[in-house]
């Protein structure tokens, strides 16, 4: 008999128990779904982390100095500025200032910096223009604001040209940041940047904490750190513990970690709802082999070899698991968009999931589906006859 007929033979015998069919399929359904849903979450998960993380700015190193016995001078951040690798460097100083327009009034995240500021940390402008080096150089009393803090104290209104009260002094307005939404649990929107200069006026302190520098190129980026650390070393001898040099990079390759391992552990558990469902095919296997005992018998009577009959059995099988690992798909897919809709998840669909979770559950459905194959194929014609 060729495989064709014995192809159709098998979709018969599952037509003619479309219920029990149907519950047998249904844990590989829910198996390769649950693959899919996981993983596509897991996967949109890291991609939304990475994305935070680029928004930090690319081929980023960020220096942070801890006390005032390391004092990052304006001398100390040019000689940085001046290493192999090094594109551009942006001094910041960072704090909370009261910001009030009219009657409406609040705090808000002050950042003093310079020009190069827009390049290193990708703060692209939607209205106006950024900081100048000559903002800096004449004290100039001057404000780029982020989208949130545009849309609190000016609604639909243009802000460029308009002044906002910082800490009771006027600052006039040149530009609104392009929203850059949360990153790692920061708002990058409700901000305000000011020259490096006048920021140290605002937070009373001359002391420069952080910098920011940026390479050249990714692939240079672990020669760039060691030539910032030993040159920071050099800086300030003996004093390694009151500062820190840290790599962009180093963060995504460790947060990347985390993802692959979660993403592994949960297609983990996910699959193994599909092994389940291999069980639950061998069990129905088992059953129809008992149920057509005389139906083996007599096919074998009249000629059927031991191969045909094992072949039925196995196509009977991949069939149930094949069919329960398409709708498996097609269900992961849609409950996965209705949970990205409803709960406001990433997930993201990849074609090789997808296919490798029906390749599984097609290697379940002949590795269960094997055993009551073969106790089918052994079956004593004559006994098989006999069979009540």
């Amino acid at each position: 008999m060729g495989i064709l007929q014995s192809i159709k033979m098998a979709l018969r015998s599952i037509k003619g128990n479309k219920l029990r069919s149907a519950l047998t399929m249904l844990g590989m359904i829910i198996g390769v779904s649950s693959v899919i849903i996981l993983v596509s979450i897991a996967q949109g998960s890291a991609q939304n982390v990475t994305s935070q993380i680029n928004q930090l700015g690319t081929n980023l190193l960020t220096i942070n100095s801890f006390g005032t016995d390391v004092a990052l001078t304006e001398d100390k951040i040019d000689e940085l500025s001046k290493l192999n690798g090094v594109k551009a460097v942006a001094p910041v100083v960072q704090g909370r200032v009261n910001v009030k327009k009219d009657r409406t009034t609040s705090q808000v995240s002050l950042t003093g910096t310079n020009a190069a500021y827009s390049t290193v940390r990708d703060a692209k402008v939607s209205q106006g223009r950024f900081i100048t080096d000559l903002d800096i150089e004449y004290r100039q009393k001057i404000a780029v604001i982020g989208s949130d803090t545009a849309s609190s104290f000016f609604g639909t209104e243009n802000p460029v040209g308009q002044y906002l009260q910082i800490d009771g002094t006027s600052f006039k307005v040149v530009g609104v940041l392009v929203s850059k939404g949360s990153s790692l649990g920061q708002s990058g929107d409700n901000v305000i940047i000011v020259p490096l200069s006048t920021g140290q006026r605002l937070v009373k302190s001359t002391t420069i904490n952080q910098v920011y520098l940026q390479g050249t190129s990714e692939d240079q980026m672990g020669f760039v750190m060691n030539e910032v650390e030993m040159k920071m070393a050099s800086l300030f001898p003996n004093k390694s513990d009151s500062y820190s040099v840290t790599n962009q990079q180093d963060l995504m390759d460790t947060m990347s970690s985390v993802n692959d391992t979660m993403t592994m552990m949960l297609g983990g558990i996910a699959s193994i709802s599909l092994l389940v469902g291999g069980i639950g095919i061998m069990n129905i296997m088992l059953v129809s082999v008992s149920e057509r005992t005389k139906e083996i018998g007599i096919r074998k009577a009249i000629g059927a070899k031991r191969r045909d009959v094992l072949l039925q059995f196995l196509i009977e099988a991949v069939v149930l698991s094949g069919v329960g690992g398409l709708i498996g798909i097609l269900t992961g897919v849609g409950l996965g968009k209705l949970l990205s809709a409803l709960l406001n998840l990433t997930v993201s669909f990849t074609s090789s999931i997808m296919f490798s979770s029906f390749l599984f559950s097609l290697a379940v459905g002949v590795v269960f589906g094997v055993f009551p194959a073969n106790k089918a194929s052994k079956l004593n014609p004559i006994q098989a006859l006999r069979y009540e």
